[in-house]
């Protein structure tokens, strides 16, 4: 099973990448907010059919709409998530855009996991996170200079 959630990993990976450059131009074509709105109205479509055929019934949505309002910020992410690549991939490209992306996530996911937040559990930070993350930080700043 890990290996399995590892591949999906990197295939969401993947999607990422080319979700950011599909929607720098959608939103260079449309505007940012109109593409944010079809972007959402989709994932929308595509999550209610996904519910439909593994549950064969909508009431997750209401499960969902019963949990705890906090827990709501991960669908507030995604919008913000995908409105800014959609603003800024065209500005930045998608090599600098993915690499401060993913230097911000993952410095995030450290705190997360060093207090354990959102209810994960606590992971310490050794030196090899702390050098990862500064090499990150590099990385991410190289990624902004242009050949």
């Amino acid at each position: 099973m890990t290996a399995a959630a590892a591949l999906l990993t990197l295939a969401a990976g993947i999607a990422g990448a080319v979700q950011l450059a599909v929607m720098g131009r959608f939103g260079q074509r449309i505007g940012t907010v109109p593409a944010l709105a079809f972007a959402n109205c989709v994932s929308a479509v595509v999550g209610i059919a996904v519910l439909l055929a593994a549950r064969r019934s909508l009431a997750g949505l209401a499960d969902a709409a019963r949990s705890p309002k906090w827990l709501w910020v991960g669908g507030l992410a995604g919008a913000f998530i995908v409105f800014t690549v959609t603003l800024v991939a065209p500005r930045l490209g998608a090599f600098a855009t993915t690499g401060l992306f993913l230097a911000a996530q993952l410095a995030m996911a450290v705190v997360i996991d060093r207090f354990g937040l959102f209810g994960l559990t606590r992971i310490g930070v050794g030196w090899t996170r702390v050098l990862g993350l500064a090499l990150l930080a590099v990385g991410a700043a190289l990624t902004l200079q242009r050949a």
